[in-house]
């Protein structure tokens, strides 16, 4: 193994010198912004970077001085070293692609304490001076060497592409009137207002007005410009905002701060809901660093228990959403425990026989594959191992669950363990319904809306077909 070791104050002589050489690249700006917390947009914004002095993205000041602090703690003097003071004049900015030579030389020898004083210089690769300064430091005085540590390798997974993706692809269009459920706390408000500001929804607010109000003191929301249908209490908001979708009145109806099943229950009310001939399922739309695809999950909040019949509404409803989002074919994933059809799993059975439906033309614009076992649905490799030929396995788009429980701890433990960022969009009814959580980050609520007015957009050509049918 390489071995780090350091010079002695007694080896050191003034004059000795010490150099390395990098290259800047975007990579090494993230890291630093990341570590130092610093995301100054002329460092991170490339659009932003085109408009100030220098017209384009530059390394953090402080990445040269790191570079400074590199060469004295490994090489000059090295392992042991102790870091007194340190001055720096930035001369030039360094950017992007630029190769920067950073050199250290000693200058003064303070035998009685120790300690060095160093020249310190970086130039870039066309000899310009960068950064020139003095640092002071205490060098060792006994022989250290140490195999150089093996870092790990820094992974940078950039949550919510996929969602910043979804934002700029409704760029264009008309953004969706929406009633927004009893908006009475600060995260709804403040999800809608931003969706609003982002020119994804046209925001209806419903609910007590006092309790808005007062949500948009506590935010620093001005409501001025803002629609409020003023009801009692979160059950007269949900059937209010039912009612304006049944109308017409409004494109889509929004979750705020009331229980799923409250809302839910004025939707799928058989004579004032918003039933149609489909049975209506939720999808969770996930972003997972991970994984080089949107994931779809459905459904995990609607359907406890869904039978096959369900489960063929919940698949179309599900491909129908990836149609809107341009996804041509999305591959479908019928999940269950195992990758082989057993009697004993009744998800399985579901499953080849959903296959089948497929083959047969009652589910529509998509490739099935099922009974998958999650590993092999997102794992090329896990397939191969296990000898599965797929047109679906290791890349599918929609992860079709047993029932709402198993969906639920799914998208939960992508959410909390894997970093990924979760939006809910209810299908099936008249009109889209976006379901958010109060715990949802800004992102997965502004991706919601952005699902709910892609899939408006797309349905406006051949809207659902109403009926009285089953929810």
């Amino acid at each position: 193994m390489e071995q780090i070791q350091n010079r002695t104050f007694d080896e050191i002589e003034v004059g000795d010198t010490a150099s390395l050489v990098r290259t800047l690249t975007y990579r090494d700006i993230e890291v630093f912004a990341v570590m130092s917390g610093d995301v100054n947009p002329m460092h991170v914004d490339a659009a932003f970077a085109k408009s100030d002095m220098f017209h384009q993205v530059v390394a953090h000041g402080m990445w040269g001085g790191a570079l400074i602090s590199t060469l004295l703690g490994t090489q000059l003097p090295g392992p042991g070293t102790i870091y007194l003071d340190q001055s720096l004049r930035f001369a030039r900015p360094v950017l992007l692609g630029d190769t920067v030579t950073v050199t250290v030389t000693v200058k003064e020898k303070n035998a009685a304490k120790k300690r060095l004083l160093l020249d310190c210089r970086a130039t870039n690769q066309r000899g310009e001076e960068v950064i020139t300064g003095l640092a002071e430091v205490i060098a060792p005085v006994e022989k250290i060497s140490r195999p150089r540590v093996l870092l790990p390798e820094i992974d940078l997974n950039r949550t919510a592409q996929r969602y910043e993706r979804l934002i700029e692809m409704t760029r264009g269009l008309q953004p969706i009137r929406t009633a927004v459920v009893h908006p009475v706390d600060s995260a709804s408000l403040l999800g809608a207002v931003e969706a609003a500001r982002e020119g994804l929804i046209v925001p209806v607010l419903v609910g007590p007005e006092a309790k808005i109000r007062a949500a948009a003191a506590q935010a620093a929301v001005d409501l001025a410009g803002y629609e409020i249908v003023a009801v009692e209490h979160s059950a007269a908001a949900a059937e209010a905002g039912v009612a304006m979708a049944r109308a017409g009145e409004v494109e889509a109806v929004m979750k705020g701060a009331l229980h799923t099943d409250e809302l839910m229950h004025a939707v799928v009310d058989r004579t004032r809901g918003l039933r149609t001939a489909r049975r209506i399922s939720h999808v969770y739309a996930i972003d997972a660093p991970d994984y080089p695809r949107a994931l779809l999950v459905t459904d995990a909040a609607i359907n406890i228990y869904p039978t096959l019949a369900d489960k063929r509404d919940i698949i179309q409803n599900a491909i129908d959403l990836a149609h809107a989002l341009g996804i041509a074919e999305p591959r479908v994933a019928i999940l269950s425990a195992v990758e082989t059809v057993t009697e004993s799993i009744r998800s399985t059975l579901d499953a080849a026989a959903l296959c089948k439906m497929a083959e047969r033309g009652q589910i529509k614009g998509g490739i099935l594959d099922g009974p998958l076992a999650f590993d092999n649905a997102v794992s090329e490799e896990a397939a191969k191992t296990k000898g599965i030929v797929s047109q679906v396995a290791g890349r599918a788009d929609i992860f079709v669950v047993p029932d709402l429980e198993a969906g639920n701890m799914l998208a939960k433990q992508l959410e909390y363990l894997a970093h990924a960022r979760v939006a809910g969009i209810v299908l099936g009814a008249r009109v889209p319904i976006i379901l958010t959580s109060r715990a949802d980050k800004t992102l997965a609520r502004l991706g919601s809306c952005a699902i709910a007015l892609l899939l408006a957009r797309h349905n406006t050509a051949a809207p659902p077909r109403v009926s009285g049918g089953a929810a």
